[in-house]
């Protein structure tokens, strides 16, 4: 029975990974923010531990996971949390900046440093659900794109560093995806929002999945998820 360790499992891509998983009976450690939200994720997948410490302070995780029990082994780390603020560079404030960029970037790297150990002697894999804006910047993403181009560096520079230690390290880069992020993004855009427009979160797993379930034979490395209609 295979072990991850998972952001984001509340809601959208996350919650969708942590179905499938917890569905074909692997052991699921979920990270919640606070304990409130630790004993909701406890309820709604029966069996799994959760660890509780928020992203956006990542300078307090290390300390927050140490007063914790840490599974002995990993076999994935699943980054999955996200958050979005758009604003145009002249009007985003050093407080948008700090918390996209703690949140999506800095508390992965950190949480990564911290699971390492456990990933190493099981030879395990790490996954980053970046975005397509980890790819290309536009008007009005920089603060949310300057954090997935950060968090694309990563996962680059890690795969170098711990090919030898045998852990695979995957980035995928899905399109705009029905989620409660994206209902918050059309709100902040002021357009209207229709999820049927975009991809469905179970695409999505369905992806992060088939990179989980490859043979030791290969890796991916990078993969794009697009909407297809």
């Amino acid at each position: 029975m295979a072990t991850h360790v998972i952001t984001g499992a509340g809601s959208g891509i996350g919650a969708s990974v942590a179905r499938r998983l917890h569905a074909r009976g692997d052991d699921l450690v979920l990270h919640a923010r606070d304990a409130g939200r630790a004993k909701e994720l406890a309820a709604e997948f029966p069996g799994a531990r959760t660890l509780v410490g928020d992203l956006a302070e990542p300078d307090r995780l290390s300390w927050a996971l140490s007063h914790q029990s840490l599974p002995d082994r990993v076999d994935s780390l699943l980054h999955i949390a996200g958050v979005v603020d758009l604003g145009r560079v002249g009007e985003l404030t050093p407080k948008s900046w700090h918390h996209q960029l703690n949140v999506n970037l800095v508390a992965p790297a950190e949480l990564t440093r911290l699971f390492l150990p456990q990933l190493r002697a099981a030879r395990g894999q790490v996954v980053f659900v970046n975005s397509g804006a980890g790819l290309n910047a536009h008007a009005e993403w920089s603060a949310y794109a300057a954090s997935k181009h950060g968090l694309k560096a990563l996962a680059d520079s890690l795969r170098e560093e711990e090919r030898a230690n045998g852990v695979r390290v995957t980035s995928v880069y899905p399109g705009r995806t029905a989620s409660p992020m994206q209902a918050k993004v059309h709100q902040q855009e002021g357009k209207q929002y229709d999820p049927s427009r975009w991809i469905d979160p179970e695409s999505v797993a369905t992806t992060v999945l088939m990179c989980l379930d490859l043979p030791r034979d290969a890796e991916v490395n990078d993969v794009t998820v697009r909407p297809g209609r």
